[in-house]
């Protein structure tokens, strides 16, 4: 294989596994292994739906017109010096999420998954204050700390989930990579650090 093909691969997982997908990804986990998954589908589409808005499509557009009022490229964005922006967007989003949640009185562990995504980003945010770490590892870390907590609470067997999570861990990592974003030792931290987060932020919210 070319290292062009090689790199427009990297580029396509990088976009698929996307960190802003981590809470809808949550909340799908949820409706099939919790009780949740007995709720009229209406409703459960009407909540990926405002969580896939506010966590998922409003950051990525507002970062994107971001980057193009800077002129700057997907690569030049990636810098640490100038990620702190899209953090913060990423992170006023996440908390319109959670509030919006609130005012339509979402049940509690729906939202919890909302709060491990915005403490993933503001815990990462900080740590890029002086070392740039993978929000991509991070993210799916925390997908992989979710399954752990639904797992404990609903009393089913995660390995598989997890084999999967970690299968697309390793994808992600390497994308991150070869795409000259991040070394091993940003991969890694991201993905212990989102999984350590997320399972203490939805165990204790």
């Amino acid at each position: 294989m070319s290292e062009r093909n090689i790199i427009f691969i990297a580029k396509v997982l990088s976009a698929f596994f996307n960190p802003f997908y981590l809470p809808v990804v949550g909340l799908i986990l949820l409706f099939i292994f919790s009780y949740m998954q007995q709720m009229p589908i209406g409703y459960k589409f009407q909540v990926v739906t405002v969580v896939y808005l506010c966590t998922a499509l409003l950051p990525t557009l507002l970062i994107r017109l971001y980057r193009h009022y800077q002129g700057w490229t997907l690569m030049e964005l990636g810098t640490r010096e100038r990620r702190m922006i899209p953090y913060i967007i990423a992170i006023m989003c996440y908390f319109l999420c959670f509030y919006l949640m609130d005012v339509l009185r979402i049940p509690h562990f729906m939202c919890s998954i909302v709060v491990a995504a915005l403490s993933i980003q503001v815990i990462c945010a900080l740590i890029n204050l002086s070392w740039k770490i993978s929000t991509h590892s991070a993210a799916i870390g925390g997908v992989a700390g979710a399954l752990v907590v639904f797992s404990l609470g609903f009393r089913f067997n995660p390995v598989w989930w997890l084999c999967l999570v970690i299968i697309a861990g390793g994808l992600v990592g390497t994308s991150r990579m070869i795409l000259r974003q991040h070394t091993l030792a940003q991969v890694v931290s991201g993905f212990l650090l989102g999984a350590f987060i997320s399972f203490v932020a939805i165990l204790r919210f």
